[in-house]
C-alpha cells in the first residue's frame, strides 16, 4: 500500500475495476433461496424483512402502495455491502461517496420532484414551521431550504464516514502488531475481536438508519 488510505482506494484493475465486483456478488449469493428448500437462515431473513415492511408501512402511511419494498431493497443492499467489507481483502464499496451518493441523491431528487409537482402548497408550508414569528420567516425559509438541500449529502457522508472510521481504526491497530511485545498480542487480538463485533453492529445500524431516513424524507412530500 502506498499510504494508509490505499485500502479504501479502488485502484486494482484488470480491464475493469476488480474492487467493485464485490458490490454485484449479491447476484450470486441471494437467489439460492429460490432454487433450494428454505433453511433457517432464510427463514430468519424473511422475518427481518417482514418486520421492516411493517415498520416502513407505518412510517409511509396506508397510501404507500408497495413503496416499502424500495426501502427494504435499499436496506438489504447496504447491509450486504457493509458486511462483505468486514472480510479480509474485500473492498468496502459503501465507504466511498461514489456509491453512497449514487443511492442517496436520486432518491432525494425524485422525492423533491414529486413533492413540488404534486404537493406544491404542502412543500411550501414545510419551509416555515408552525408558530414562527413573521420577522423570522425569511430566515427560517433559508435555514429550511439549506437543511433540505444537504439531506442527500448527510445521508451519503454518514454512511461512508462510519464505514471508513471503523475500518481505519482496525487497520491502525493491526499495523502495530509486528512492533509490540509478544505479551501484548493477546490484548491486541481481543481488542480487534471487540472492534469487529462493534463494526458488525455498525453495519446493521447504518443500513437501517439510511433506509429509515430515506423513508422519512419520502413521507414528508405526501
Amino acid at each position: 500500500m502506498a499510504n494508509l488510505f490505499s485500502s479504501f482506494d479502488p485502484s486494482t484493475s484488470f480491464y475493469i475495476p476488480l474492487n467493485w465486483l464485490s458490490t454485484i456478488l449479491c447476484l450470486i449469493f441471494i437467489p439460492y433461496s429460490f432454487w433450494l428448500i428454505p433453511n433457517r437462515s432464510f427463514s430468519l431473513w424473511k422475518k427481518i424483512l417482514s418486520s421492516l415492511h411493517k415498520e416502513f408501512k407505518t412510517l409511509l402511511g396506508p397510501a404507500s402502495k408497495g413503496g416499502t419494498f424500495i426501502f427494504i431493497s435499499l436496506f438489504s443492499l447496504i447491509l450486504y455491502n457493509n458486511f462483505l467489507g468486514l472480510f479480509p481483502y474485500i473492498f468496502t464499496s459503501t465507504s466511498h461517496l461514489v456509491l453512497t451518493l449514487t443511492l442517496a441523491l436520486p432518491l432525494w431528487l425524485s422525492f423533491m420532484i414529486f413533492g413540488w409537482i404534486n404537493n406544491t402548497v404542502h412543500m411550501l408550508a414545510h419551509l416555515v414551521p408552525q408558530g414562527t414569528p413573521p420577522l423570522l420567516m425569511p430566515f427560517m425559509v433559508c435555514i429550511e431550504t439549506i437543511s433540505n438541500i444537504i439531506r442527500p449529502g448527510t445521508l451519503a457522508v454518514r454512511l461512508a464516514a462510519n464505514m471508513i472510521a471503523g475500518h481505519l481504526l482496525m487497520t491502525l491497530l493491526g499495523n502495530t502488531g509486528p512492533s509490540i511485545p509478544p505479551s501484548l498480542i493477546i490484548i491486541l487480538l481481543l481488542t480487534q475481536i471487540l472492534l469487529l463485533v462493534l463494526e458488525s453492529a455498525v453495519a446493521i445500524i447504518q443500513s437501517y438508519v439510511f433506509a429509515v431516513l430515506s423513508s422519512l424524507y419520502s413521507s414528508e412530500v405526501n
